[in-house]
């Protein structure tokens, strides 16, 4: 395959994986000591962001092709010289500093998720060597990629634990070197929360992979484990429930919007970079949980590819909705469960492909045993009520029902639902026993019907 070059215009590849936001609460309201650890932390990421693009540079100059997976951890020692003194090659045992372990371990997991299951070689695609320095300052608390390689702090041991521990963090900040040698996306605004997404949802994966387990298995969060027993938090960010990772007088509450009826609008943060990435993380969570089994084989396969060929360094919420589809349908077939669940998933986050819709309902079975067919097009409503009609849609998940209508003994009244919803790019048919029509498929079906009538 021929090889890519790298993509740094417009690229701004300071990526940390402490929101600011968080930074800002605790210089508002910590003691001395902690205000001056927040300071710190933001200070740091402002003066590295001048001379990334020249470290990304230099990284592609110094990759050694084609030599495979090639580790290598330094140690900072509480200074800021980088990367510092050597203390772990590839190959070497492991050293009696956890920290040092973490951070080769974790970008060996990060490796061999790319290598085995989506073909990549390292971060660049051609055997960058991973390097990764640990202890980096007295009590910083992040952990962030510079263009070439990882930084890790040891957290002030008040408000953070050292930032190694969470191998999800690891695959999140490699993944953003990822995403500067590919879609380079642009680190503002709804590019911006794509990037940051974009590494949790690998990020995610890179721990789900170590664990050995299934999307219904994982717990879905990025960081679990970084926060002390002092805070009222479980991890920075919940891709399955955005806005509830933590609610805490020190850090404040969790920011991020589960869906756009709620995107944040603000000039902080590079316009909400790590604010509104909670919209695609969910949407992300939801695709690969109604797809099923492990979400780094089908949904992974599918955002991996979107990163890699599709995304340009522009593209919004509704461009990769729009090109996550499309690359489903290509890799799994049109009418695949794993295209119909990507689909649903952007449209249940609030992000629609496009305004056409229609929806049809024929309803058959009861006492009676009337048939009935109603159909209603998005088109044909008012914008609001059309709105309602993509909602109800999304909330219904149709995706998830076998279509299985087979009749249960004692319910000869029951009825029988068969959907079929069009949109601009296909059409999607369900048939669904009312035994089995959860309340937001009633709340369809009965919408529908009142529609027709009204």
């Amino acid at each position: 395959m021929a090889q890519k070059a790298h993509r740094t215009a417009g690229f701004d590849p300071i990526a940390c994986i402490l929101p600011p936001h968080i930074l800002r609460a605790i210089v508002e309201r910590g003691t001395p000591q902690q205000r001056s650890w927040a300071l710190q932390a933001l200070a740091v990421s402002e003066r590295i962001r001048g001379r990334r693009e020249l470290l990304g540079d230099i990284a592609t100059a110094s990759a050694i092709a084609g030599a495979g997976k090639q580790r290598t951890v330094y140690d900072a020692k509480k200074g800021t010289r980088l990367p510092g003194a050597p203390v772990r090659s590839e190959g070497d045992p492991p050293t009696n500093d956890a920290a040092v372990n973490e951070a080769y371990d974790g970008a060996g997991a990060t490796y061999d998720l790319y290598r085995d299951v989506y073909g990549r070689d390292s971060v660049d695609d051609r055997g960058m060597p991973l390097v990764s320095s640990i202890h980096y300052r007295v009590g910083y608390d992040n952990a962030f990629w510079d263009g070439s390689q990882m930084v890790y702090g040891d957290g002030d041991g008040k408000i953070f634990q050292r930032f190694t521990k969470a191998v999800d963090v690891i695959g999140h900040e490699l993944t953003h070197g990822v995403t500067q040698y590919e879609a380079g996306l642009e680190y503002a605004d709804q590019p911006g929360a794509l990037n940051e997404s974009f590494s949790d949802v690998f990020g995610s994966l890179v721990k789900q992979r170590s664990l050995g387990q299934s999307a219904g298995q994982a717990d879905w969060l990025i960081g679990a484990g970084l926060f002390t027993a002092a805070v009222k938090g479980k991890a920075l960010r919940s891709m399955a429930a955005p806005g509830t990772a933590y609610d805490d007088p020190l850090i404040g509450k969790d920011p991020q919007p589960a869906d756009m009826a709620h995107y944040v609008q603000t000039a902080d943060d590079n316009g909400g970079v790590h604010i509104n990435s909670g919209i695609p993380n969910r949407g992300f969570y939801l695709a690969a949980t109604a797809i099923g089994g492990n979400a780094w084989e089908k949904a992974g396969k599918v955002w991996y590819v979107t990163l890699r060929d599709r995304l340009r360094p522009k593209s919004d919420f509704k461009a990769a909705a729009m090109l996550t589809v499309t690359v489903a349908k290509e890799l799994f077939g049109a009418r695949s469960v794993v295209a119909q669940a990507v689909n649903d998933a952007w449209a249940q986050v609030g992000v629609f492909l496009g305004s056409a819709m229609r929806v049809k309902l024929e309803r058959s079975g009861g006492l009676a045993n009337v048939h009935r067919s109603v159909s209603v097009d998005a088109a044909a409503l008012a914008p609001e009520r059309a709105e309602e009609l993509r909602r109800l849609v999304a909330a219904a998940n149709l995706s998830k029902f076998p279509d299985n209508p087979t009749p249960i003994a004692g319910r000869p009244d029951r009825f029988i639902y068969k959907l079929t919803v069009e949109d601009e790019s296909a059409a999607h048919t369900v048939t669904v026993s009312e035994d089995v029509a959860t309340e937001d498929l009633q709340r369809l079906v009965d919408w529908l019907q009142h529609t027709a009538e009204g």
